[in-house]
């Protein structure tokens, strides 16, 4: 067997109306399982899905207080009054700023931005900001992407003189902000019929309605913050990404050019994943460590030389921001290692001085992701003896309701089921580490703890075709609500194994269903090849590329997980020296057993610090792995080890110290000669002539030991020192009534089953073995 990395949970999706889709919409099964597997189970709905367009944007009006804005934000422009645009530092508020500075500058606004450093000002409204934007001449604050929790930022702004616009998407609280007027998809007086916009989005409909149209050339600014902020990819915020992306291909905006070229990303073949993986984190990589005013200047310039020496310096600063990352997750991981062991906790919580806190969340997705447990990182600050960070979590602990449950040590505290933010005092890191793993202890179950891969598109290897796969943009943007398909394909041949790369630590497979074959690449997963044994079923799931070399294009699948539920036989038997592959065998639940007293002190010698058991003298217990050194003395042997340990994987080596397969047992003939000549001499002395009678016939000396033994054993001979001598008042018996020979017979039949016969016959012969094993388990539970 081999056992998944996830525990898989594969949803297969309706056939009849996969054939429905198929039919009716002209569209491959892929698309079609697709389709369904993300709920669009009805035909005109997956026609609006396929077709959408710009008819599916709401009116921005329907959005509560949006005419009060616009009215207020006209009211400034025909004043010359300052508009200061108030944004966040991640992408989501970058790209926020962008999109509504750019609308009121083509309006002619006197318009500036400001955008806190997460270190000086922390995230929102800012009391301190708003002072210098009052002393500035600021008669107007926009927020965009925050505000709604901003309640005393914005009641000092008030008292001071400035109008406040709030325009926000974070989840509302008990109380509204005294604002000039709220712009919010989810405003509890609103009838607005899209709740789930972006940051970028909510910014994106108050520049429509400003502008009385729709700015069509910030669709790809939008579709970068939408991505970024992992919104539901559906309703306005799919088209906003698809039309985004659409855009983003063929995009003159210096700052979309220089930020491909930076990432190495070909701008005309962009996709939500681009945006996600490379624009995105070098648009956040300055607010992370600093100012991210720059991201905002590179997103506005029309100067392609300031565009590029911009993008260069995110790049730079992304660099950073990664290497600052891998920092401290190697500290946060030795500092797990020091405070568990082996042993890890229900819940992570690690604290180190000096960590940056703008990449903590990343490191604490990290150990989420490696560990699957839910995990929390602070940053001490020593001279404050405080400690901030961010926590991730997995599915069944809501880390917002736990955290809350300790709300006594978090002064400050905010998030959601999956994702928190938290600042406590260093004297209280303790405490919360305990409580917590004392609240997962109650709350998350063995199950809840076994990472899961929710797989819902399985397929044909007929299916896959490179026409198909390229004709998926028809459903992009994948992402959350629509996410990318996990793909499976079952039951299928490996005809090619291979590690390659330079360090041969990648995995190369060609499996194939017995009419069709696919190539799988499995990065890092180059030891999986010791795994696999020829003619083992397995079944794959990841994600289908098309792969092009040299002009030519074919699928692929980049390996996810990959599991057998086959009991797997691994032939050793041509490799004489263990050391060649004693490497392979995995290092844990092991047993090597041996049949022959003898055997175990030839390996012993050949195997250090390797446990070695007689069959016979060890009480058998289920284990995962069996490595059968030598051969048996009977089949029966065999069956009963494989009935108690009940392995999942059986490395035949089956070293035989004397072979007899190849000798055989001699011939009637033979022995009826041998008789004669024994008859003829009346005494033959085997220690002196057994040479001389060999050169003489041609037999192997073992020979003419064998069949003096048999002729003893039916009493047809006496042997006393050696001397050889006729029994003449002798029963006559049959040759196979000896021990001797029944013995040899044995030994031949075994080594032919065992030894010498071709893989397949040995895999089918344990195959049987195991399922006799499985059947007798399966009638006792009945």
């Amino acid at each position: 067997m081999i056992e998944s990395m996830k525990t898989w949970t594969i949803n297969r999706p309706d056939e009849h109306i996969v054939n429905l889709f198929m039919n009716e919409l002209g569209i491959p099964s892929i698309h079609a399982k697709i389709l369904v597997s993300r709920g669009i189970t009805d035909l005109d709905q997956a026609k609006s899905f396929l077709h959408i367009d710009e008819s599916c944007l709401h009116d921005p009006y329907l959005l509560f207080d949006m005419e009060k804005a616009v009215t207020r934000i006209m009211h400034a422009i025909e004043r010359d009054e300052k508009i200061t645009v108030y944004g966040d530092y991640d992408a989501d508020g970058v790209t926020s700023v962008t999109v509504l500075t750019t609308a009121l500058e083509q309006l002619g606004a006197t318009v500036d931005f400001k955008i806190p450093n997460r270190f000086e000002h922390g995230y929102g409204p800012n009391i301190e900001l708003f002072k210098v934007m009052k002393e500035e001449g600021t008669a107007l604050i926009i927020t965009v992407d925050n505000g709604i929790s901003g309640l005393e930022a914005i009641a000092f702004a008030k008292s001071v003189g400035m109008d406040v616009i709030v325009t926000d998407h974070h989840e509302i609280g008990d109380e509204l902000p005294i604002a000039d007027a709220i712009i919010h998809p989810r405003h509890p007086e609103g009838i607005y019929p899209f709740g789930e916009l972006a940051g970028v989005g909510v910014a994106f409909k108050l520049a429509c309605a400003l502008l009385g149209e729709v700015p069509e050339e910030l669709f790809e600014i939008a579709a970068i913050g939408t991505v970024a902020d992992l919104v539901p990819l559906k309703d306005e915020n799919r088209y906003i990404v698809k039309e985004g992306i659409r855009r983003m291909r063929m995009s003159h905006r210096p700052g979309i050019q220089a930020l491909t070229k930076v990432s190495g990303t070909e701008q005309s073949s962009l996709y939500e994943e681009s945006l996600g993986f490379m624009i995105g984190p070098r648009i956040n990589a300055p607010g992370r460590l600093g100012s991210a005013n720059p991201a905002v200047h590179l997103l506005k310039t029309e100067d392609m030389m300031e565009a590029v020496s911009i993008a260069e310096q995110l790049d730079s600063l992304n660099k950073e921001r990664q290497a600052l990352v891998a920092t401290i997750a190697e500290e946060a991981e030795q500092e797990l290692i020091e405070m568990y062991g082996d042993m890890l906790p229900y819940v992570i919580v690690l604290a180190g001085e000096g960590w940056n806190p703008g990449v903590v969340g990343i490191v604490a997705s990290r150990l989420t992701e490696k560990y699957y447990r839910p995990s929390i990182i602070l940053s001490i600050d020593k001279e404050s003896e405080s400690a901030k960070g961010s926590g991730r979590s997995i599915q069944g602990f809501d880390l917002f309701k736990e955290l809350s449950k300790n709300a006594d040590l978090l002064p400050h505290f905010g998030g959601h089921e999956m994702a928190a933010g938290m600042s406590l005092s260093l004297e209280d890191v303790n405490s919360l580490r305990d409580r917590l793993n004392e609240q997962g202890k109650m709350a998350m179950t063995d199950d809840i703890l076994t990472p899961r891969l929710k797989i819902d598109v399985p397929l044909e290897i007929g299916e896959i075709e490179v026409d198909v796969l390229e004709g998926l943009e028809s459903l992009r943007p994948f992402g959350v609500t629509f996410e990318k398909p996990v793909f499976l394909i079952e039951d299928l041949s490996a005809t090619t194994i291979r590690k390659i790369g330079a360090n041969k630590n990648h995995l190369k497979l060609e499996l194939s269903d017995g009419k069709n074959s696919i190539d799988i690449i499995g990065f890092g997963n180059g030891a999986i090849a010791d795994e696999i044994s020829p003619g083992v079923k397995l079944s794959v799931t990841g994600d289908l590329q098309v792969n092009e070399w040299n002009g030519r294009k074919k699928p692929q699948l980049l390996l996810t997980d990959l599991q057998s539920n086959e009991r797997q036989l691994y032939d050793l038997r041509g490799i004489r020296e263990p050391n060649r592959w004693i490497s392979i065998i995995p290092q844990k639940n092991n047993l090597f057993i041996a049949f022959q007293e003898a055997s175990i002190g030839h390996f012993q010698s050949l195997l250090k610090n390797v446990q070695i058991h007689q069959f016979g003298q060890v009480e058998l217990m289920e284990t995962d792995h069996v490595i059968l050194l030598d051969m048996p003395e009977s089949t029966d042997q065999l069956k009963e080890l494989i009935d108690l340990t009940k392995p999942k994987r059986i490395y035949a080596h089956f070293h035989v110290n004397e072979s007899v397969y190849f000798e055989g047992i001699p011939s009637r003939e033979q022995f009826g000669w041998y008789y004669s000549f024994l008859k003829k001499r009346g005494t033959f002395d085997l220690r002196k002539q057994v040479q001389e009678l060999s050169k003489h016939k041609g037999w192997k000396v073992d020979t003419i030991y064998f069949m003096t033994m048999v002729f003893s054993e039916l009493g047809f001979v006496k042997i006393e020192s050696g001397l050889a001598s006729v029994q003449e008042d002798a029963l006559k018996k049959k040759l196979s009534e000896a021990p001797s020979y029944q013995k040899r017979e044995r030994q031949i039949e075994l080594e032919n089953k065992l030894v010498y016969a071709p893989y397949t016959e040995l895999k089918n012969w344990f195959d049987e073995v195991c399922k006799e094993t499985a059947n007798r388990e399966e009638q006792l539970w009945i």
